[in-house]
């Protein structure tokens, strides 16, 4: 049984990975990369964590250095990855993976991996569940609104009622849940497994494949009447 707490800005990271998308504005994804105690940024992202304070030696900075001035990178750790088989996102995971203290099962945040282009986005968080089964890391990314979390077999999540779940089916022929408003199944599109919603603490899946879930980090709020008295 795979077990998942809940994200906050508490939750310890072994690596966070920051990608050249929109910066965190959620306070979370920023306090994260705060405290960080390992920190990469993929190429052009550098910029991004200099603008918000983060210092040049407090990150690595990976990828082939196309949106970094030649003066800038004398000044960064700078690893340079030149090949086109991979994308920025990928080749500082597979950096990471070359360090000591990552293992199998390494909890990696992703932050700024969205909020730009459509496209670069869904590939990013796609990716998620090929550093999970691939490299046999724990990858978390996190946005503005909730995070994505993949994993595989029977799982339970740490939840609130009234948090918002999404589940993305990546190979299950039997995926059920408990705890949701909505029971789960083995869906066979993406949006199939949609807008669903936690009923208290917890939620769990068992679940014989791979599936990717998404929550929120605020509950959805009860509907209000505008008029008086109601």
């Amino acid at each position: 049984m795979n077990n998942y707490p809940l994200i906050n800005s508490e939750t310890h990271f072994d690596m966070v990975i920051v990608a050249n998308g929109s910066y965190p504005e959620n306070e979370v994804g920023q306090t994260i990369i705060r405290h960080a105690r390992h920190l990469i940024a993929c190429d052009g992202a550098a910029l991004s964590l200099i603008d918000h304070g983060i210092r040049s030696e407090q990150m690595t900075v990976v990828g082939d250095g196309d949106s970094l001035s030649a003066e800038l990178k004398t000044r960064l750790n700078f690893f340079h990855m030149a090949e086109q088989d991979d994308n920025d996102l990928t080749k500082a995971t597979r950096y990471a993976t070359t360090l000591p203290h990552i293992q199998e099962g390494s909890r990696i945040a992703y932050l700024g991996a969205t909020g730009k282009r459509e496209d670069h986005s869904l590939t990013n968080i796609a990716l998620m569940m090929r550093y999970y089964s691939e490299f046999h890391l724990q990858p978390i990314m996190i946005t503005d609104h909730g995070y994505f979390i993949p994993t595989q077999g029977n799982s339970t999540f740490k939840t609130f009622a009234r948090q918002q779940v999404s589940i993305f089916n990546f190979g299950c022929k039997q995926l059920k849940s408990k705890g949701l408003v909505w029971d789960s199944f083995a869906y066979d599109a993406l949006w199939q497994g949609t807008l669903n919603e936690a009923q208290g603490d917890e939620i769990s899946f068992l679940a014989d494949g791979p599936y990717l879930v998404y929550l929120t980090f605020e509950g959805k709020r009860k509907c209000q009447s505008n008029r008086q008295g109601k």
